[in-house]
């Protein structure tokens, strides 16, 4: 499933070819996606100028001079095309601009698309318990103390949970845990203030360069210009077990809740 670094990695590909752009044509090529679209999309699109992109989590922002954000959301194998050739069996849903024609592409259909007044963005139900950003402001080592004060829940749950932070997804928490040198099952209210600051920075720096390498290459997930994310190459634990740590131990494995844990007993406590 594309995570936060591949959403952001996605909302920049399409910045430069959606910012200030006037929508002329909207098709929708069926009528739903993990759920059906708004019954007005298109209307409401057509002929909107697009005034600015960003994300929240896991979903893209495509805000429009009539007040409304487009939502995207890609589910486990969706991705834009910028000016595909042919559209194809997968191509659900396109955007014409005076220049460019863009595709949502979703082979598993997980995606979805809602449209939604920019001004209800907050309180919108899937954005409304949401906690803060792990790039932004308001995700500080204080805030983690706050939100694991007296939990026996392991840490990697609880940064897993939305609402404690938002878009973290299981590969990065599995590499950002890993450079705090923090183990996965450790109680989350055990953890110190001083080691708090280092998960927080650990945070900031896998998800850094994961966004500078295009996000990690997952089945069939490629930026919107077609190219590959390659973060995977530098993955320290995630899929790697067996494999030698860089402290001398192996890398294990474990299934919680349906998701594999890697980690490094030796040097993650």
């Amino acid at each position: 499933m594309p995570e936060l670094p591949e959403v952001e990695t996605t909302v920049r590909g399409l910045e430069p070819v959606l910012q200030g752009a006037r929508i002329e044509r909207v098709t929708l090529r069926r009528g739903d996606l993990r759920r059906p679209f708004p019954p007005d999309l298109g209307q409401r699109l057509t002929g909107a100028t697009v005034t600015g992109l960003g994300r929240r989590a896991k979903y893209g922002l495509v805000d429009t001079d009539r007040g409304d954000t487009l939502v995207f959301h890609l589910g486990m194998s969706g991705r834009w095309r910028i000016d595909p050739e042919e559209l194809g069996k997968h191509d659900h849903f396109v955007i014409e601009t005076a220049q460019h024609r863009l595709a949502l592409n979703d082979a598993r259909r997980f995606g979805s698309l809602d449209l939604v007044p920019t001004v209800e963005l907050a309180e919108w139900p899937a954005f409304a318990a949401l906690g803060p950003e792990p790039l932004g402001p308001d995700f500080t080592a204080a805030h983690l103390a706050a939100a694991f004060e007296g939990r026996i829940a392991p840490v990697k749950a609880l940064l897993l949970d939305q609402r404690v932070v938002a878009g973290l997804g299981n590969i990065y928490v599995c590499e950002a845990l890993y450079r705090a040198r923090i183990a996965p099952t450790r109680p989350a209210g055990t953890i110190s203030r001083a080691w708090l600051v280092k998960l927080v920075e650990a945070i900031h720096e896998v998800l850094e360069a994961a966004i500078r390498a295009g996000g990690s290459t997952l089945k069939d997930y490629a930026r919107p210009d077609g190219e590959l994310g390659y973060f995977a190459k530098e993955w320290r634990v995630y899929g790697r077990e067996g494999e030698p740590c860089q402290c001398g131990g192996l890398v294990e494995r474990r299934v919680d809740s349906g998701r594999s844990t890697f980690w490094c007993p030796a040097c993650q406590k």
